[in-house]
């Protein structure tokens, strides 16, 4: 091999101390610099050509001043030799300033670039930590920056995704305006990388809510979780960790890797389908169910009452004024939603009621108590139920299991009309759905924007129209679909006397607006339901218990009760008497529904959840009431 020449040599260690960054080339130009001024001091000196014979630290300090300003020696006076001299360290500093410039130039372009790409690593404790990226983090960060509005000390919300920091902030910016006391922090990276995750600090997370995201939405959900879970660097306090899963067979997988945390996913599928379901037949029911997981007006929260320990659960629906009771969390942390009127309720358990702020569940007493009993209602008999038909326009992820779960709620007899351009959708429904034991469903293709489709349906002949948005399509062009629908259907409901419900599955919240002009009995903005209970889950991990029972086929549920079964219409009545009248039939009254309001968005569609109890209302037979009921 031919020995390496001294120039390649020099060479070769030139390169690599060059690409060492601007700290190398910094010192390099400080070293150049003062070898020049020492050197050209040195012979000034030596040569005695300096004009008043300074010594060499004076000729250095001279050499300094024309380094770093070259207009310094336009006052010089001396021999020939001086002023070459001076020249000389001049146009040396003129290069190294130079370089000088360009480099610190270039380093803080550099630094900015790092900056704008959201690498650098968080410094923040007790956050709230977002992984991932889709459409439901807007509602996520709005929901989560409600319910920080009370942190007098601000809170802080981080974001990691891989995606472009500036265009994460930008779109965050134009959909949230105002954060309040929350600062936003994005940083862009892979949550399944260990190096990427730790970057947004997880391990001082208070909360950590994981986003479904990518083609396969449930994988990227189990690496996520595995990255934290089984961090080498995790820290030794479990961490709460809230995320969703599509398919059932997932769910014991996540609940594995978070033997040691606490791991609260949600089967997503099958709870919008519960609301679906259920909602179809009664309308406004969503509505309920967004009014109580957002943290926009009232909310649930828990409390120990020792004023209720040996008192009967019905005698504590009266006990509040401005709050509503709607169960007991047992001591041993079973939740128990609208349980029988006689339970008692125990030293160590705690009631979970529906209230503004924690600091406003004040026990009022029960001297005070107005019922108007002449306002009463009594309990007629209960209507045999009546087989129904039920026509599903559109078809997506949920669609089997909507269909199983209205087969606990429908008399026998019942019939499903499936419409939707799915190829060989009825081979699908046999392995998807399996036995049924109330309803008989038909499937049929066809293009649901079609008017003459519609038409020949006959939709005006089913008790319920439900449209579902294709979940194979992107996001605005299956609502694009479900909009077309919705206008016919409305429009064909207006021509003809017969009552039918149309309730409606919206990808996109913005989309609801523009479908506002369809009157449809009910939206159901599913991946908004996800996102409001993900963010209650993130800031309160006992509510899980409440929204199992709550979207549990078995047991207590909500329903929209004609207001007209319990108090007379039309007269005025406090709302202690719709309790009353409520706890008599065994169950717990939570608000009610105005017909009056319910297209006034202002008015949160004539929802009212958890209203005063003194305060009167008059209400038509048209009205609703909203009560926990078994059914």
């Amino acid at each position: 091999m031919k020995t390496p020449t001294l120039k390649q040599r020099f060479q070769y260690w030139f390169d690599n101390y060059m690409s060492r960054g601007p700290v190398a080339l910094i010192t390099a130009l400080f070293v150049l610099s003062a070898v020049i001024i020492f050197v050209i001091a040195a012979l000034v000196k030596v040569t005695g050509s300096a004009p008043n014979n300074e010594s060499l630290f004076e000729l250095a300090w001279m050499g300094l001043l024309r380094t770093l300003d070259s207009g310094t020696m336009g006052g010089d006076q001396g021999g020939f030799f001086f002023l070459l001299m001076m020249l000389m360290v001049t146009f040396g500093g003129i290069f190294v300033v130079s370089a000088l410039i360009g480099i610190i130039n270039n380093g803080l372009e550099d630094k900015l670039d790092e900056l704008r790409k959201g690498r650098s690593a968080v410094l923040e404790n007790d956050h709230t930590l977002i992984l991932g990226w889709n459409t439901q983090i807007f509602t996520v960060i709005s929901e989560i920056i409600l319910a920080n509005e009370s942190r007098k000390s601000g809170a802080v919300i981080v974001v990691l995704a891989d995606q472009d920091k500036v265009e994460m902030e930008d779109a965050i910016s134009d959909r949230i305006s105002d954060t309040k006391n929350t600062r936003v922090i994005c940083r862009s990276g892979s949550p399944i990388d260990l190096t990427d995750l730790e970057i947004s600090s997880p391990h001082t997370a208070r909360s950590i809510i994981v986003l479904a995201d990518g083609a396969d939405p449930d994988t990227h959900i189990i690496k996520s979780v595995l990255a934290i879970t089984n961090n080498p660097n995790r820290r030794a306090e479990p961490y709460h960790i809230v995320t969703q899963i599509r398919d059932p067979k997932n769910m014991d997988v996540v609940k594995m890797l978070g033997a040691k945390d606490l791991v609260q996913p949600i089967l997503t599928n099958d709870l919008i389908a519960r609301v679906v379901a259920q909602t179809s037949r009664q309308s406004g029911l969503s509505l309920v169910y967004t009014e109580l997981m957002n943290f926009g007006g009232d909310e649930i929260y828990f409390k120990q009452e020792p004023e209720l320990s040996g008192k009967t659960y019905g005698e504590a629906l009266l006990a509040y004024e401005t709050s509503t009771l709607m169960g007991i969390r047992k001591a041993d942390g079973t939740i128990a939603m609208s349980p029988a009127m006689d339970t008692r309720i125990q030293s160590g358990d705690q009631v979970f009621v529906i209230a503004e702020d924690d600091n406003k569940i004040i026990l009022s007493g029960t001297s005070r108590i107005s019922l108007d009993e002449s306002l009463l209602q009594v309990s007629g008999a209960v209507s045999k139920p009546k087989p129904e038909k039920v026509l599903v326009l559109g078809w997506n992820r949920s669609g089997a299991t909507i269909i199983r779960e209205l087969d606990n709620y429908v008399a026998k007899g019942s019939q499903v009309l499936i419409v939707s351009d799915i190829f060989e959708l009825d081979k699908q429904l046999k392995l998807e759905i399996g036995k049924l034991k109330n309803q008989k469903v038909t499937v049929q293709e066809g293009d649901i924007r079609s008017r003459d489709l519609l038409e020949s349906l006959e939709a005006t002949e089913y008790d319920h129209v439900i449209v579902l948005a294709y979940s194979h399509l992107e996001q605005q062009e299956a609502d694009a679909i479900t909009l077309i629908t919705l206008l016919h259907l409305r429009d064909i409901a207006e021509r003809d006397e017969t009552p039918f419900s149309i309730i409606s599955e919206m990808l996109d919240l913005r989309n609801r607006e523009l479908a506002e002009a369809a009157k449809v009995d009910d939206f159901i903005v599913s991946e908004h339901l996800i996102s409001l209970m993900m963010a209650q889950l993130s800031e309160n991990s006992e509510l899980m218990g409440v929204f199992t029972d709550m979207f549990d086929p078995e047991g207590a549920e909500i329903y929209l009760k004609p207001i007209s079964d319990y108090v007379t219409t039309g007269q005025p009545v406090n709302f202690y008497t719709v309790t009353e009248a409520a706890r008599r039939r065994g169950e717990t009254a939570l608000g009610y529904r105005l017909v009056s309001e319910n297209h006034d968005a202002d008015k949160a569609y004539g929802i009212h959840t958890n209203p005063k109890k003194s305060e009167r209302v008059s209400f038509s037979a048209d009205d609703k009431i909203i009560v926990i009921a078994e059914e």
